[in-house]
């Protein structure tokens, strides 16, 4: 697995070395309706964004993902609960050596 990573990531490094290298010009942001402007390096403004972006589909991906936390949560509880009443109700059977269980499937 350590091999696929860097099988990746040292290409994107040096696309975006190469990439930032051959974008020096420096361009004016403006933020509309705010009267401020920003000089900032091409490179830098392209990679700001993509940032940006990412992070802002982070986010969305996260909040959509509530629900399935939330009943990953329910049914980890509801395991636990599950768990604890059998053993509450192994601790009561009889220690009969001649009694056995079935093993449980898998």
């Amino acid at each position: 697995m350590k091999l696929v990573h860097w099988l990746v990531a040292v290409p994107v490094a040096l696309v975006l070395v190469i990439f930032a290298i051959s974008n020096r010009e420096v361009v004016t942001v403006t933020f509309w309706p705010l009267p401020v402007q920003v000089g900032a390096p091409l490179w830098l403004v392209v990679l700001l964004a993509g940032l940006l972006g990412f992070l802002f589909g982070e986010l969305v991906a996260w909040v959509n993902g509530r629900g399935w936390r939330r009943d990953a949560r329910r049914k980890t509880r509801r395991i636990d609960a599950l768990e604890r009443e059998l053993a509450a109700t192994q601790s009561q059977l009889p220690t009969d050596a001649g009694v056995r269980l079935p093993a449980p499937r898998t």
